[in-house]
């Protein structure tokens, strides 16, 4: 079963918001997340950035870079940093097609979500993606603005 096939169940710990406009998403994959008891804890508060990251290849591995977990408040000298490259967890043939399909052709590892299953596990959803030119930026707030307008005249109407 593949991340497409089900919306991420649970709590959402961290969106990114702006990556269905800056990229085309062509498949999405659910993976696990290893991380520390106070980087769960600080996901847990929704504190957590996954703006700028992305998922990419590091020592035959599929790591997330760049996530920002800020440091857990209660931790005390413990805690871990913010920015760390977190491994994710994903069989090895997937790994395998991921990472292919970033060398050969050129697409880019995204973190849609992180969120938390019903049994509390972290998990990401990584989509394999595709960038977007300006133009297609501009057709698609063109085509939201449209869709906004639609729905407002349809409401007046009726």
């Amino acid at each position: 079963m593949t991340a497409k096939d089900k919306q991420p169940a649970g709590r959402v710990a961290a969106k990114n918001r702006r990556a269905r406009f800056d990229y085309f998403i062509e498949d999405r994959l659910e993976a696990g997340l290893m991380l520390t008891g106070t980087e769960v804890k600080s996901l847990r508060e929704g504190r957590a950035s996954i703006q700028e990251s992305y998922a990419g290849d590091m020592k035959g591995e599929l790591y997330l870079f760049n996530a920002h977990i800020p440091e857990y408040s209660h931790a005390g000298h413990q805690s871990h940093e913010p920015r760390r490259p977190r491994k994710l967890l994903v069989h090895a043939r997937e790994r395998d097609r991921l990472l292919g399909a970033v060398k050969r052709e050129g697409a880019t590892l995204v973190p849609l979500t992180i969120y938390f299953t019903p049994r509390g596990i972290a998990k990401v959803e990584l989509g394999l993606a595709r960038g977007k030119r300006k133009a297609d930026k501009r057709e698609a707030v063109k085509q939201r603005d449209w869709q906004r307008e639609k729905a407002r005249v349809l409401r007046e109407r009726g």
